[in-house]
């Protein structure tokens, strides 16, 4: 199997700014490129979004708790929801319709339309593809122990994406378990489900349950 690309991990329909997507081949190549892509991409915002000042643009049927906590830039999509304690820390494309629940924190990362972080999670560097979801205080690890530009390995195959900071990429429909650790440059393909409290590194295929790193099985149908 190849490492999967943006083409097998995410419906380019359901988010913001597929431009940003359909000029790289591998998810972890938009991450560079998200500051200045939602800046451009706020000029050409309909009246429907409301500019927040220092780069924050929200639908007018966002609904935002009072308590949460916004540093741009930023866009968010209609019809989503941050509730109490949500932290977004800059360069967050957030969908329609997508939830960043009580206490969560997001920085440097897109959210697909319906994306569900709810509870206690941690989104970092990061690609979460539509109707994605994680399970309360499920979390993505986006730096090594040792600092070191993270390496994607899949099938005996290296990938640099000379990046020192790089979480996970969630295909659309993912499921990933209560209190999961999702390692640097996780990919979880579309339909895949990880069960609660594993720790996640590498891939796992569209359509597996990861049940560990030795039993990865296939869904059947």
């Amino acid at each position: 199997m190849s490492l999967p690309e943006i083409a097998a991990l995410f419906d380019l329909s359901h988010t913001l700014h597929p431009a940003l997507f359909s000029r790289c081949r591998y998810p972890w190549e938009v991450l560079a490129a998200l500051d200045d892509a939602i800046l451009a991409l706020s000029h050409t915002l309909p009246e429907t979004y409301e500019a927040q000042g220092n780069g924050i643009f929200i639908h007018k049927t966002a609904v935002i708790h009072p308590s949460a906590s916004i540093t741009g830039p930023c866009i968010i999509d209609e019809g989503a929801e941050l509730r109490p304690g949500a932290f977004i820390r800059g360069n967050v494309l957030i969908g329609k319709n997508a939830v960043v629940g009580n206490s969560c924190e997001v920085k440097n990362a897109v959210l697909f339309d319906c994306v569900q972080v709810p509870h206690f999670n941690y989104v970092g560097d990061s690609v979460l593809g539509f109707h994605a979801h994680m399970g309360a205080g499920a979390v993505t690890s986006n730096v090594k122990g040792d600092k070191t530009p993270v390496v994607i390995r899949y099938e005996g195959q290296s990938w640099e994406t000379n990046r020192k900071k790089v979480g996970a990429f969630l295909g659309d429909y993912a499921e990933i378990g209560c209190n999961s650790v999702l390692n640097p440059g996780t990919i979880i393909g579309k339909h895949a489900r990880v069960y609660p409290l594993s720790s996640v590194r590498g891939v796992v295929p569209e359509n597996c349950i990861y049940k560990n790193a030795r039993e990865i099985i296939v869904i059947q149908s």
